[in-house]
């Protein structure tokens, strides 16, 4: 009697509460590795290939400890990226509501997961083997019951908290965090067309994961951290694996590069200009934000109040609007960014100047030849502008290379 209620207090190895508290870490943490080398960066974007042996120990972990399955993950994957932020998204903020999505995440990806046009468009190129077929698709349920009854045998009564825990682990940081706030707190290094955030810099409690802008920038990169300053605790185990010959990385980001301006735009300039496309995007929402702060102190110091729809708390509040693309703001947001455009002939001329040099790459019929026409015609026009910042902004962009 004494002994099954020993079992039932500690388990076979009767651990301390800290000691079942470190095992629970290093097991969610195994899995977080698990979604983003694997799931993430191997199998939904192609860039890294992982060795057959590493990747059945991943696709068999995952299937222990989440009942994920790896078409399903990878194809709602996809379609967030093609629909990001748009009808058809499947988790996006802006879609359903920050809170649905970090609250109720995983019922989302349930819903998808259930679509057969999403599978069948999206998830390509995933496991098709017995494994897959027999096993980790058709008895998905079947690993996380495994898992249970493992934690029970390992540390008794509490093995039922373990298990909830990393039954949570996932829903939680990456359908919650990555999903929602990842689209809404945080800073980002790159324009890209959407709202995506780096939830921090470091990236270590979700492998690399926080650093979600920069992925949303460069979504086939291996590697997912950018500046010097930023750690993505993914590329560090992806560093490991190439070490012994279990990971081949095929795609990183393009290194900034930038030469000595060239009298004209030509075709390389070009080339380096698409390349760094939100890179370049980001900077200018800066000159974009300078110049609108720079015009609320203006207003400020003049007490400008006689024009209400003109005046610095407008201002103040549509700051961050006007360097955002048209298909990420609310009508009234685009209506108030109108009103205070049409006050502002500056702030206008450079709005005016940032559609025109993204149309750039969001042509899908121009030429080349007529794409560099353009560009050198932008470059033309900023330096005629009259706008000391747009100026030196024309300057700079004669510096990029591919």
């Amino acid at each position: 009697m004494d002994y099954i209620l020993k079992f039932l207090s500690g388990g076979l190895l009767q651990f301390s509460w800290w000691q079942v508290v470190l095992v629970t870490l290093v097991l969610t943490h195994i899995t977080i590795v698990g979604v983003t080398v694997f799931l993430h960066r191997s199998q939904a974007h192609r860039g890294l290939d992982l060795h057959p042996a590493v990747m059945h120990f991943f696709r068999f972990w995952l299937w222990l400890t989440t009942g994920m399955v790896t078409k399903e993950w990878v194809a709602i994957h996809r379609k967030h990226h093609a629909k990001v932020e748009r009808e058809g998204d499947p988790h996006s903020p802006v879609v359903f509501g920050l809170g649905k999505v970090f609250f109720r995440g995983a019922e989302l990806y349930r819903e998808e997961a259930g679509n057969p046009e999403t599978l069948k468009r999206f998830g390509h190129g995933t496991p098709d083997d017995w494994m897959e077929r027999n096993v980790y698709t058709r008895h998905s349920l079947m690993g996380i019951l495994i898992m249970l009854a493992i934690n029970l045998s390992l540390f008794g009564v509490l093995g039922l908290t373990v298990w909830a825990i990393q039954m949570a682990w996932i829903p939680f940081w990456a359908a919650g965090v990555v999903n929602g706030v990842g689209h809404a707190w945080g800073y980002r290094n790159y324009a890209s067309p959407d709202t995506s955030t780096n939830v921090s810099p470091w990236g270590i409690i979700i492998g690399g994961e926080e650093l979600h802008n920069n992925h949303h920038a460069y979504g086939t990169s291996a590697k997912f951290s950018t500046k010097w300053y930023e750690f993505d605790l993914g590329w560090c185990y992806i560093q490991v694996l190439r070490f012994f010959g279990l990971a081949k990385v095929k795609k990183l980001a393009p290194k900034l590069k930038l030469e000595p301006a060239t009298a004209s735009v030509d075709a390389r300039t070009l080339q380096g200009v698409i390349t760094h496309r939100y890179e370049i995007l980001a900077r200018y929402s800066e000159l974009v934000k300078k110049a609108a702060t720079e015009e609320i102190a203006k207003l400020k110091a003049t007490r400008q109040t006689d024009n209400p729809d003109c005046n610095w708390t407008v201002l103040s509040r549509c700051k961050d609007w006007i360097t955002r693309s048209d298909d990420t703001l609310e009508p009234a947001q685009r209506a108030q960014v109108d009103t205070i455009l049409a006050q502002n002939q500056s702030l206008s001329t450079l709005v005016h100047m940032r559609r025109d040099l993204a149309r750039l790459w969001e042509s899908s019929s121009a030429s080349s030849e007529q794409l560099l026409a353009d560009l050198q015609a932008w470059c033309q026009r900023a330096q005629q502008s009259g706008i000391d910042g747009l100026e030196q902004f024309a300057y700079r962009l004669r510096r990029y290379a591919a």
